[in-house]
């Protein structure tokens, strides 16, 4: 079996700590939101429909969030029966509709970034914020290399949404 050079044995543990982590952003998020009928995965695709700024299709906020489109399409299935989001025709496209907030979906949105303000602020108590803006640096960097490796792997993204 082939060895890891000293970086692939640092970037492989520090992908095992990432899921761990991930298990716990996810486990804190269900606990922040649960009592206003959000998990973290609908929070999840509220958030990446928030931060878009306009209506998109599932398939464009699936790569936003680094997800599949049917993943996203579940967890906005359930977000539309809930009245958080609905779906709307897409004049650019026939078949891939566009998700828009609900006033009801704005507004639950609204309650957790209420509660996300207050978590964030005490998790990050403490710690130097150059490191933190040095870790994302990091993150963004490893994130944008995976999608070069992956596009080079899987060819081409598709187009349209």
């Amino acid at each position: 079996m082939d060895q890891h050079t000293r970086n692939g044995a640092l970037f492989t543990d520090l992908v095992l700590e990432v899921f761990r982590l991930n298990g716990q952003f996810l486990s804190a998020g269900d606990g922040l939101v649960a009592d206003i009928g959000l998990t973290s995965a609908r929070w999840q695709v509220l958030g990446a429909l928030y931060y878009a700024g306009a209506p998109q299709t599932v398939s464009i906020l699936a790569r936003s969030m680094g997800l599949t489109r049917q993943t996203v399409q579940r967890t906005a299935n359930d977000l539309a029966a809930s009245g958080l989001i609905a779906f709307r025709a897409n004049p650019a496209h026939r078949r891939a509709q566009l998700i828009l907030f609900t006033p009801q979906g704005r507004s639950v949105y609204a309650a957790a970034s209420a509660r996300q303000t207050p978590w964030a602020n005490a998790v990050a108590a403490g710690f130097d914020p150059e490191e933190i803006a040095q870790t994302l640096g990091c993150l963004v960097a490893i994130r944008k290399k995976l999608d070069l490796v992956q596009g080079d792997a899987h060819g081409p993204e598709p187009k349209g949404g």
